[in-house]
């Protein structure tokens, strides 16, 4: 099987989703665990779960954004290894 994407954007879409992941699984439990420093004031949103549930759902997208990429830079990885002809 042939990579899709170039090495270097499989990886950087690596090193960005895990990033993702990290920065918004801490301000989703943040959210659903009504912290006051999401939660404090009046133009914040009401149901802190609710919003909690829908950044964990952008979680899941980054997850499998990372799955992807893992896959294609793992395709690179074994394709240099095989020792493929490359023309550039």
């Amino acid at each position: 099987m042939k990579p899709v994407v170039s090495a270097m954007n499989a990886w950087s879409c690596i090193v960005v989703s895990v990033f993702a992941i990290i920065i918004l699984s801490t301000i989703g439990t943040m959210f659903k665990n009504n912290n006051h420093i999401m939660m404090g004031k009046a133009e914040d949103p009401k149901d802190g779960k609710a919003v909690g549930a829908a950044v964990f759902g952008a979680v899941a997208v980054y997850l499998g954004f990372l799955v992807f990429c893992a896959s294609q830079a793992w395709l690179h990885v074994r394709e240099s290894r095989r020792g493929a002809i490359a023309l550039s």
